[in-house]
């Protein structure tokens, strides 16, 4: 079996082992869990915006009793509980969403690890940039 040849810019033609492969398919993946990472970020923090609503809402309301969503079912839950509650359900989002931007930070960094390898490497002969 031939090893896979590209051409690059100058016309000479620079071979691609499997370890330059390995990286660039690790660069896939890592760009695709960046993106997936990107969307989760941004559904995390539209709950914690959410939440945010629900409690200043809260706060507003007079009734010491009021209809707390549990799944698909409302019930009615005592105001301070439900306070408890928002306060929790926020916390725990909040340390969601820590946790995905470190990992996205990581991603990120060994993104451009790797840039730095295979562009060393190859020059213009590769694209790692998106449109």
């Amino acid at each position: 079996m031939q090893p896979n040849m590209q051409q690059g810019t100058g016309g000479s033609e620079t071979e691609v082992t499997w370890e330059d492969q390995q990286n660039i398919n690790k660069f896939g993946r890592l760009n695709n869990r960046f993106h997936e990472l990107e969307d989760e970020i941004k559904v995390a923090k539209e709950a914690i915006d959410n939440l945010e609503d629900a409690s200043n809402e809260l706060i507003l309301t007079d009734e010491e009793v009021v209809r707390f969503q549990i799944g698909e079912v409302f019930a009615h839950v005592p105001k301070e509980e439900v306070e408890t509650r928002i306060e929790e359900m926020k916390e725990v989002n909040s340390k969601n969403l820590e946790k995905l931007e470190e990992e996205k930070e990581s991603v990120v960094a060994q993104m451009a690890e790797l840039k730095k390898i295979l562009y060393g490497k190859f020059k213009d002969s590769i694209n790692l940039e998106e449109d």
